[in-house]
């Protein structure tokens, strides 16, 4: 019985609050993962949806408000903060991009503070927020999830969103023919046009896989470890109600612990999703050939 409410406990938690058509006819939220899993594609997970919205409009709350608040006199705490934060992304823009484009710096800042304030909410407890969910509807078996980037449609729809300017940029600064050269040309070649033919299907394959791996890479990098960390949470969790009183200690212990070490974790991926952006829109704009 225990490992069953053990498990019932882990798979609730892991549950998103899923709005969908449900097996009746009608709309409603899905109590279990079988009925989220029935309302097929048109499912909408709400609570990654409202919290990501949510917390982007924090961020440009703040930055606005520093914005307003700024002084070339001596600058307060947030101006302060900012300005590093502002000299930091800026400093690895011009690390790493080597083309010009007045976008990619104001988007690298974007992706790092937005993605660093969804990792964020991790650190909350992880029966804290549910349970505002759960007293708001008044229904005890509500799921819900606040941490955006562990739902692999949120960080997926973000690597497509970069996957898209990768693509644009790619033929504004190559040209169709360039950015279709660059897919079917390389990285294998010959003068003789015979043999060039038949290394189109060799090179389109290669380079069609590294593109593809682009997103890919964005996405389930970001969504592995951000997941991993919220499991240990919950598993943590578990602890607390397993009625043994020295395991209850341990799992304080390791809360805390772990918490520390995970404040590393959601700031180094924000870092990440932010670096491999640049990286990738740099290539992008590179017209080498």
């Amino acid at each position: 019985m225990a490992e069953q409410t053990a498990s019932g406990y882990i798979q609730h938690h892991l549950q998103n609050l899923t709005f969908g058509h449900l097996p009746d006819g009608t709309w409603g939220f899905a109590h279990s993962a079988a009925e989220a899993k029935e309302m097929g594609f048109w499912a909408f997970h709400l609570d990654t949806l409202g919290w990501s919205v949510a917390l982007g409009l924090i961020f440009v709350l703040i930055f606005r408000l520093a914005a307003k608040k700024a002084t070339s006199g001596q600058p307060g705490a947030l101006q302060n903060f900012v300005e590093v934060l502002i000299e930091f992304v800026d400093g690895s823009v011009k690390d790493s991009f080597h083309g010009r484009s007045a976008v990619i710096a104001p988007l690298a800042l974007t992706i790092f503070v937005w993605v660093f304030l969804m990792n964020a909410v991790d650190l909350v407890p992880v029966d804290w927020i549910p349970q505002v969910a759960v007293w708001i509807s008044g229904d005890h078996h509500i799921p819900f999830r606040a941490v955006s980037t562990t739902d692999p449609n949120a960080t997926i729809g973000m690597a497509l969103s970069v996957f898209a300017l990768i693509i644009f940029y790619s033929i504004k600064v190559k040209g169709i023919g360039g950015f279709i050269g660059e897919l079917t040309l390389h990285p294998f070649g010959s003068k003789n046009v015979f043999v060039q033919a038949l290394l189109i299907p060799v090179n389109f394959l290669l380079e069609f896989v590294t593109l593809i791996a682009k997103p890919v890479s964005l996405a389930l990098r970001l969504f592995g470890n951000m997941y991993a960390g919220e499991l240990v949470f919950i598993l943590i969790a578990v602890m607390f109600g397993s009625g043994l009183l020295w395991l209850s200690g341990l799992g304080v212990v390791l809360q805390w612990a772990w918490a520390v070490f995970h404040i590393l974790i959601i700031t180094l991926q924000a870092f990440i999703f932010m670096m491999l952006t640049i990286v990738y829109l740099s290539m992008a704009h590179e017209d080498n050939h």
